[in-house]
């Protein structure tokens, strides 16, 4: 079990990383290469990319930085934080399922950086619900 809070932790620098990347990049107003598919200044750009003048990188950083508290609280075996994760976890992976469908459906374009930062949101879900799934488990003693 503490292995799949480490991940979490790695997984939420993760998304710090590529959240803050594209905070500095909006600030800054720089173009961001996009190398793997067509369109990050397009999404990044579009009227969607911010709440208030705030881009939703900011956001994104805000969100991985609570996941990664709680994580590392939870390593020292509260398991309350590790539920809080999960339920961190699966905003996070709603609202990016969201803005997966924008870029689809609204903006007609893709954005490598926002694809990276929704994977990374779905794997944090993914390791809590192994989680679940490794603590519920029967024992060998309950089998016999």
């Amino acid at each position: 079990m503490k292995i799949l809070k480490v991940v979490a932790i790695v997984l939420s620098l993760v998304g710090i990383s590529d959240s803050t990347y594209l905070t500095i990049h909006h600030y800054t107003a720089e173009p961001v290469p996009c190398s793997i598919v067509e369109g990050c200044e397009t999404v990044l750009t579009s009227s969607y990319a911010e709440i208030s003048g705030i881009p939703l990188a900011a956001f994104g950083i805000a969100a991985y930085f609570v996941a990664l508290i709680l994580a590392l609280i939870s390593l020292s075996g509260n398991r309350l934080t590790w539920k809080l994760f999960g339920v961190q976890a699966l905003f996070m992976a709603l609202f990016s399922a969201w803005l997966i469908y924008v870029q689809a459906k609204y903006i007609g374009a893709f954005c490598q950086f926002c694809l990276l930062s929704a994977a990374t949101s779905f794997s944090l879900l993914i390791v809590f619900v192994i989680s679940l799934l490794v603590t519920r488990r029967p024992s060998r003693n309950d089998l016999s």
